[in-house]
């Protein structure tokens, strides 16, 4: 499939506007650009459970609160058309800033704040950070008014903030959240990975190696605490050597984000990890069920 090119996001509203007339389903795929494999199952996905798939490719500047980190995102709008055509996509929108944010540089009048769940994790590292998602997802979902809009699950803070606003907004849309995909060695994939060095991306293994050890200890000791996983998960992380400097590694209850420090439940308990590793920001994340593929045939 040849996915269809608009550089306006009212172009995407109206197309958007008659398919819907027509009685069909609209599946929403809303990316940063620089699309990679995981996307791509993303946009399948949209694909086989929807008529339509809208992709939009758009690099939010209301979310970086260092220039120099929006400047050097990776950007490859022919690519991310390609890809998203075979995925599946219909329709691929890639707006101006000036037509989302008609004030810019100036941030706009009007914000969407999240409260206290943008505010930990992420959301400390990165004050404004979930503010400007907030932001933009709404003026997103609202343009298209998708059936389905589909998320990864990598960023597992974002997309419960973007279930919060969905539902507090009483946005009428449905919010699918889908598995992390992973590079062969475990990484999980990431538009910023393509930033890292030969020797970064060796140490960058050390964020899903320390997800899977964590549900190994946990496999072997029910009774471990939250505390030593997230010291164990820590270390695994810091072995990385000079290249790593560690944001967090803590387990928290899935729904509440709640850091779990005593006994852990494994329905609940989510692994969250964030690391900068030769300079680029990565993050991961699992539940205590996850292993690396090399582990599971040795792993009770």
């Amino acid at each position: 499939m040849v996915a269809v090119l608009h550089h306006s996001l009212a172009e995407t509203s109206a197309a958007c506007q008659n398919i819907r007339h027509q009685g069909l389903s609209i599946g929403f795929v809303p990316t940063m650009g620089a699309l990679h494999d995981g996307h791509g199952s993303l946009i399948a996905r949209a694909a086989s459970e929807n008529d339509v798939v809208v992709v939009s490719d758009f690099v939010n500047p209301l979310q970086f609160g260092d220039a120099n980190d929006l400047a050097r995102y990776p950007r490859d709008l022919d690519g991310d058309v390609a890809l998203a055509g075979r995925a599946g996509a219909t329709i691929v929108c890639a707006p101006q800033v000036s037509e989302l944010y008609p004030t810019w540089p100036a941030p706009p009048a009007t914000m969407v704040t999240v409260g206290p769940l943008a505010e930990i994790f992420e959301g400390a590292s990165r004050p404004g950070h979930f503010d400007g998602v907030a932001t933009v997802v709404t003026k997103l979902h609202n343009a298209v008014t998708p059936t389905r809009v589909y998320y990864g699950e990598k960023d597992f803070q974002q997309l419960a903030v973007i279930r919060q606003i969905t539902a507090d907004l009483w946005n009428p849309v449905e919010i699918i959240g889908c598995t992390t995909l992973r590079e062969k060695d475990g990484l999980a994939m990431s538009s910023r990975n393509v930033r890292l060095s030969p020797a970064a991306r060796i140490a960058a293994r050390g964020l899903s190696k320390a997800l899977s050890e964590a549900g190994r200890m946990f496999r072997h000791n029910r009774a471990v605490t939250g505390e030593a996983l997230s010291a164990h998960m820590a270390r695994t992380v810091l072995a990385g050597g000079d290249l790593v400097t560690l944001d967090y590694a803590v387990v928290v209850d899935a729904s509440t984000f709640v850091e779990v420090s005593g006994p852990v439940d494994l329905s609940t308990a989510r692994c969250l990890i964030t690391a900068i590793v030769g300079g680029v920001r990565l993050l991961d994340n699992a539940d205590l069920s996850f292993q690396l593929p090399d582990e599971t045939s040795t792993s009770p």
